[in-house]
């Protein structure tokens, strides 16, 4: 007898209305989460973010970098006065440092471990697992052999058991089953955590790590301290604690040139002290031939000239005898370098000079402007143009080294560039002159301290190891099969496939089966229209 309980409860099964919302909101609510996240941790993406970081770091190579050389930045900055300020917008002379580089850097990493994470998983579960069950009809995969035997089934399964050295297999009642190639898959596990792992040292430099670079002239010297360097690159949690103690003087520095003018070596004698109380030693650091001292190297990064000059005032005193030499910076790959001197301890006006240094000098007839052919030091000259006034050393702004606030200053000759050459003297108007007396060169130096670069290491070999594993190793599967064909034949039937490269894996099988027919040889009165040759089938 049917209840009006059991009518309403059926009314209520077969209803068409929508399920009640309360409790599937909260895994609604959630599923733009899970789409979002599987769409992120897709190989797919992941191969993407990689495009785009490699895409990314393209600038960097073509554009001067702070982190490397500031120098080169700021001889960037001055030819493209407006160009550089767009490109400075977008971070493209810091680009390894940029906020965009780094959200790319971020989701790729999360990317890479979302991917990895669950294949690990499955492949962990799958070395556990032995080899599956032989299929029904190994006629019909792509390698497959057949013959009889007079040897038992046990007797002829033992034997193919121990004639599969270094396959991975498993006995069955009527079969053996056996898979090789595992570690193909593992090289590919390798080679993607490696590459995180390779990402992780990169994060670890970065935010541990260190970069200074200093430009230091013959003759003088650079001890390890934050206030010494002439730009700086500290990692985020960087101490300045951690710095290695470390002091360096340059001895001399040499350039060899081709007849084109191309650069063939660059070399500076330094000599070092690994600390305060240690040794000099000397040292030629070269182009990736870096100075090691613990955890600190010392890289040439940059050269150019000192121009020495001696500035004497009306009565004849020596205002300036520049004997360490005032720095040129580099404005093409002649070495025709700009100068800026400065004369601040004067009885009377104070006295700047700003002009040119050309190595081999030569000048156009008719514009009279000066170049430079070659960049090593055979005809040199100093082109430069005077100035006296005030130059603002009280005014509280910082000023560079290699730049002159003109506001304050008044040109000599109305701004006329004088040509001097070594030991050549420019008598100044209203007295004092000025005297080209030498030239000495100097290198910048970048020192590095990276605690990533070991992490960095293993995951190279780790990604080279994984990349050949998974390139030359070769997954693939063999079954043999014996079963009763009457009371003294045995009927043995042998298939394999492989997932790779099958060319390679059909001169494997004709091995193995051959191996297997020499151990089950076929009776004396077998027939051979049973199909006795191995076959390989595309």
């Amino acid at each position: 007898m049917t209840t009006t309980s059991d009518v309403e409860g059926a009314a209520v099964r077969l209803s068409t209305a929508p399920e009640p919302v309360g409790p599937q909101r909260p895994r609604q609510l959630m599923a733009p989460v899970r789409r979002t996240w599987r769409q992120l941790t897709s190989m797919r993406t992941a191969l993407l973010l990689l495009f785009l970081l490699a895409l990314g770091a393209v600038p960097g190579g073509f554009l001067p970098q702070r982190s490397l050389n500031p120098v080169q930045v700021q001889q960037y900055v001055a030819q493209h006065p407006t160009l550089a300020p767009i490109l400075d917008r977008l971070s493209l002379f810091e680009v390894f440092a940029a906020p965009w580089f780094s959200a790319v850097y971020l989701l790729l990493f999360v990317s890479l471990v979302g991917c990895l994470v669950p294949r690990i998983r499955l492949h962990t579960r799958a070395l556990r697992k032995p080899p599956p069950h032989a299929p029904a009809n190994l006629s019909r995969l792509p390698a497959s052999a057949r013959w009889e035997t007079a040897l038992p089934v046990d007797e002829v399964l033992a034997l193919a058991d121990s004639r599969l050295r270094r396959w991975r297999t498993v006995r069955h009642a009527d079969a053996v089953g056996a898979e090789r190639g595992y570690l193909r898959e593992t090289g590919n596990l390798v080679f993607h955590v490696s590459l995180v792992l390779l990402l992780v040292g990169i994060a670890v430099g970065q935010f541990f790590g260190f970069k200074g670079t200093v430009l230091v002239k013959e003759g003088n010297g650079f001890a390890n301290a934050i206030a010494n360097y002439d730009d700086i690159h500290p990692g985020r949690r960087f101490r300045e604690s951690s710095l290695v103690p470390l002091n360096f003087g340059l001895d001399d520095f040499r350039a060899t040139y081709g007849a084109d003018g191309k650069a063939r070596t660059f070399d500076a004698k330094v000599h070092y002290s690994p600390n305060a109380d240690a040794a000099p030693r000397p040292y030629d650091i070269r182009v990736n031939h870096p100075l090691h001292v613990g955890a600190a190297k010392v890289y040439l990064i940059g050269h150019g000239y000192n121009v020495h000059v001696i500035v004497r005032e009306k009565d004849g005193q020596v205002a300036l005898d520049d004997t360490v030499g005032t720095p040129c910076l580099p404005q093409d790959a002649r070495f025709l370098s700009t100068c800026t001197i400065k004369v601040y301890e004067t009885r009377g006006r104070q006295l700047a000079f700003e002009g040119a240094f050309t190595p081999t000098t030569v000048q156009d007839p008719n514009t009279r402007r000066v170049g430079s052919a070659h960049p090593a030091v055979q005809d040199p000259a100093l082109t430069i143009v005077g100035y006296a006034g005030n130059l603002g050393l009280d005014s509280g702004v910082p000023q560079s080294v290699y730049s002159l606030d003109k506001t304050r200053l008044t040109a000599f000759d109305g701004g006329t560039p004088h040509l001097l050459g070594p030991g050549e003297k420019w008598d100044l108007p209203g007295g004092g002159s000025i005297a080209f007396a030498g030239i000495t060169e100097w290198s910048t130096f970048q020192v590095t301290q990276d605690p990533g670069k070991g992490i960095a290491l293993v995951a190279a070999v780790g990604i080279v190891g994984g990349l050949c594993l998974s390139l030359f190793v070769r997954r693939r599967r063999m079954w043999v099969r014996a079963r009763a064909a009457g009371e003294a034949l045995t009927v043995v039937e042998v298939g394999g496939l492989a997932r790779t490269d099958p060319d390679a894996f059909a001169a494997e099988f004709d091995e193995i089966v051959g191996r297997l027919r020499d151990a089950v040889p076929e009776p004396a009165t077998a027939t051979t229209d049973r199909g006795d040759a191995a076959t390989w089938q595309s």
